[in-house]
């Protein structure tokens, strides 16, 4: 295969892509530094911080919005959107809760295949209305939000699931360690990780770049749009009912609202971790660099008595904050190929 001529239109967008992946990872590891700047700084005005406690309960924390992390990448990459994940989460926590409490001898892995299916059926919902229905992202999975929500207030009937009722084999989930690191957060790390490597090394995850990055592009280039972007609001509602099934062993007590209000914090995770709200660029790891950011903000916040204002005041400033650097960039990058373009035509 005849490599790329210099000086094509071709080769001016590879290196375009090649120089804001690279600003964006800069970007991941000026997260990695903020992130050890807070708990450095929030240590030194209260040592407990730091103890393995508190750390333990940072990873717990951050592990369910990294997993939600990862299934919002996937879609956002596309250039859309998901709000539904959270309502997705509830439904699927007081599933696994209700089923266990009911019947105590179900297998985990059974509850969890379950929760899957289900997040999965939700997400294939999404994704036919927005490809085929030709529906704005934002539109359906703003209803389905409500519309899932609604069946779960429907389906509790005003109930709840308690922790005493559910089976101690499951809430050991939320609970254990392996060397000391949650089995949450192994889990977390594991999803990120798989999620990545497909992103990464799969053709169908280098084409949602594509569609992201040019649409009717990727499709004159044979990419089958259509198919990648529902297999992405599948992956992704199947992700939210993994994290609902592991929210119930996590915090044991579900009802309703569990998951209430989630979306805004895993989308503002992905785009502060540098995930692209208008698509293309981004990486799943640094969207769950994002979440334990945004975890450990929370916290940290908390242990310092500052008034919870402040706290959703702060993650709504990082998120503006990384939306303009995305808009920046993209701006910056048109203007120097335009530059590029005129000169060689002169």
């Amino acid at each position: 295969m005849s490599a790329i001529p210099a000086g094509t239109p071709a080769d001016s967008g590879e290196r375009a892509h090649r120089l804001t992946e690279t600003i964006f990872r800069v970007r991941e590891l000026g997260i990695i530094l903020a992130l050890a700047l807070l708990v450095g700084f929030t240590a030194a005005m209260e040592p407990r911080f730091v103890e393995a406690d508190n750390l333990r309960n940072l990873a717990l924390n951050a592990s369910i919005f990294a997993i939600l992390a990862a299934g919002q990448t996937l879609v956002l990459i596309t250039r859309n959107v998901d709000l539904s994940v959270s309502s997705v989460l509830g439904l699927t926590a007081f599933m696994a809760g209700t089923l266990l409490s009911n019947s105590p001898g179900t297998p985990i892995v059974l509850v969890v295949l379950l929760g899957l299916a289900m997040g999965g059926a939700a997400g294939a919902v999404n994704g036919v209305l927005v490809t085929f229905g030709r529906v704005p992202a934002l539109v359906v999975t703003l209803g389905t939000l409500y519309i899932v929500r609604g069946i779960a207030f429907l389906w509790t009937d005003g109930r709840q699931v308690n922790a005493e009722t559910l089976p101690d084999g499951f809430l050991d989930l939320g609970t254990r360690t392996l060397l000391g690191i949650p089995a949450l957060a192994l889990i977390a790390l594991l999803v990120v990780v798989v999620v990545g490597a497909g992103l990464r090394d799969l053709r169908s995850g280098r084409e949602l770049y594509a569609i992201g990055s040019n649409p009717d592009a990727a499709r004159l280039a044979g990419v089958r749009t259509g198919r990648r972007v529902f297999t992405a609001f599948v992956l992704s509602g199947a992700l939210a009912g993994l994290a609902g099934v592991l929210f119930t062993a996590r915090f044991g007590t579900v009802d309703a609202t569990a998951g209430t209000g989630y979306e805004f914090t895993v989308i503002a995770s992905a785009v502060v971790g540098g995930v692209a709200i208008f698509g293309g660029v981004g990486t799943v790891y640094g969207a769950a660099i994002g979440a334990v950011l945004l975890s450990t903000i929370t916290s940290s916040l908390i242990v310092l008595k500052v008034d919870a204002f402040w706290q959703q005041a702060s993650i709504g400033a990082l998120l503006l904050l990384a939306i303009a650097f995305d808009r920046f960039v993209g701006l910056r990058l048109d203007a120097a190929l335009r530059q590029r373009s005129a000169r060689r035509a002169g």
